[in-house]
């Protein structure tokens, strides 16, 4: 719980520092996306991995590894001494977290007996929301404070004292495990997932601030090639010797191929608001840092009533609808955030922030809850862990393409050269500008749903427990990653709402 409460905190306490990153450390815009986007990429390339290699070296001396190495990682992005380093080591970071994360209710799956995960998945539940309030508000606090004159820094050094008891404790109680038929590392996979995932990103995020050359482009259109390699290459691994990095035939159901899109899809809109919105924020409007953490506690709260409704009162009677209405809610939340801002202009208060931001989270909260289940209803339980493990994969890949889109659909529509008078105006024009572009992804993703199954079966579980303890398949946060069911719905809750 450790674990999983320190990365949830350390994603969403970034967001609310990164002006003061870029006003103290002389970042530039392009180096504050990779801030953000670098962690993403590489938590997202290294999470299958991840879970794999705690299933074959034991989960217990991979989650140890990981919480050390997100410790040390934090220490030198609290110490960087410039922004190229911090860089670096936010996507030290995010490798590390993937080696943490998927450990986590791996562990929890090997620890309890049947009868009593669903009150640890509760708790979990718990620290899930906990994580999401407190991180932007910690964020905030910490940047305001400048604590012996550090600045930005100490939102990363907080990390310390935290990782280090999680490592002591971790070393003493938690019981070593590991699958008993776990599948080889595919080296292969993991290199041209994380190969194609950056010739698409880079290009993205510089593209901008380079006058989008023409190797971009061509970096562009080669991860398409380098992805269909990638689809080549593991349908020929796994008729070789069934250990492929991406079980392709799950992709022949239709709610699982549905629901990664909506999965990717809803991750880039995601991406795209959360830096916008700081940028908007604290630059746009000149507010400080805890006035924006605040003003994002009625989201926050709204996302985790909606979330607890969605799964125990709705979903039940109404299925996918559920679902479909939480994309409809959050595009007119959306929709009412881009009238209020332009009918406030930058005289906009918090409080006229509230409704909208409310709206959205609710929306949010209809769609993260169930959609796990939605899309895991009708995989075959076998592959359960496989396909848990790429959901969540996908959904941080979403979330980093989001985050390199910034350079297109926000910064694309500011002048280079501004006046201090012209930069709340032109912040103001370009948020706007790209909440359309969010409004448009929702109702993509209301299309996207019709491909769900329209009474999604909330078997996960289930499925897990009949495959036995710590299978290497259908074992909750099996051999592909973090859980399936209600452990990966709660992750994937607090996840989104960074």
């Amino acid at each position: 719980m450790t674990a999983a409460f320190m990365d949830l905190v350390d994603v969403t306490i970034v967001n609310i520092a990164i002006p003061s990153i870029r006003q103290n450390a002389g970042a530039s815009f392009s180096q504050i996306q990779w801030i953000t986007a670098g962690y993403a990429l590489a938590f997202a390339a290294g999470l299958i991995t991840g879970g794999r290699l705690g299933d074959i070296h034991g989960r217990k001396r991979l989650f140890l590894l990981g919480i050390a190495g997100f410790t040390a990682a934090s220490a030198l992005c609290g110490f960087a001494a410039n922004p190229e380093m911090l860089v670096a080591s936010r996507i030290l970071q995010g490798g590390m977290a993937a080696m943490m994360v998927p450990q986590v209710l791996s562990i929890v799956h090997a620890t309890f007996p049947a009868h009593e995960r669903g009150k640890v998945f509760g708790l979990f539940g718990a620290i899930v929301g906990l994580g999401a309030v407190s991180g932007p508000l910690l964020g905030a606090l910490l940047t305001e404070w400048n604590l012996f004159g550090l600045e930005w820094r100490p939102i990363f050094l907080i990390n310390l004292p935290v990782g280090i008891v999680a490592l002591l404790l971790g070393r003493r109680y938690i019981t070593e495990s590991r699958a008993p038929k776990a599948l080889r590392l595919d080296l292969v996979g993991v290199a041209l997932v994380t190969l194609g995932l950056l010739m698409l990103l880079y290009p993205l995020t510089r593209g901008h601030e380079l006058g989008w050359p023409l190797w971009g482009y061509l970096s562009m259109a080669g991860a398409v090639a380098v992805f269909a390699a990638l689809v080549a290459y593991e349908r020929r691994k796994a008729a070789r010797d069934g250990s492929p990095l991406i079980e392709l035939s799950l992709f022949r159901v239709k709610s699982f191929a549905a629901g990664i899109a909506v999965q990717t899809v809803f991750g880039v809109a995601l991406g795209i608001f959360f830096l916008v919105w700081t940028l908007y924020m604290q630059i746009g409007l000149g507010w400080r840092p805890l006035r924006a953490g605040l003003t994002g506690v009625p989201f926050s709260l709204a996302v985790s009533t909606a979330a607890g409704l969605s799964v125990q009162k709705l979903v039940p009677r109404f299925g996918r609808k559920v679902l479909q209405a939480g994309a409809l809610v959050m595009g007119a939340g959306v929709l009412v955030y881009i009238g209020e801002a332009h009918r406030y202009g930058l005289a906009i208060s918090s409080w006229q922030m509230m409704l909208p931001l409310a709206v959205m989270g609710a929306g949010m909260g209809l769609i993260v809850a169930p959609l796990t289940d939605a899309v895991l209803s009708e995989v075959p339980r076998e592959h359960a862990g496989s396909a848990s493990g790429l959901i969540n994969t996908v959904q941080q890949m979403g979330n980093a393409l989001g985050l390199g889109l910034v350079s297109v659909v926000f910064f694309g529509v500011i002048d280079d050269r501004l006046t201090r008078t012209q930069v709340g105006p032109a912040f103001a024009h370009a948020f706007q500008h790209a909440l359309w572009w969010v409004a448009g992804i929702m109702g993509v993703i209301f299309l996207l749903m019709f491909a769900l199954p329209a009474r999604p079966a909330q078997h996960i579980e289930g499925a897990a427990d009949e495959s036995g303890e710590g299978g290497a398949d259908g074992a909750v946060g099996g051999a592909e990653g973090p859980a399936g069911g209600k452990g990966a719905t709660a992750r994937g809750a607090g996840e989104l709402v960074h």
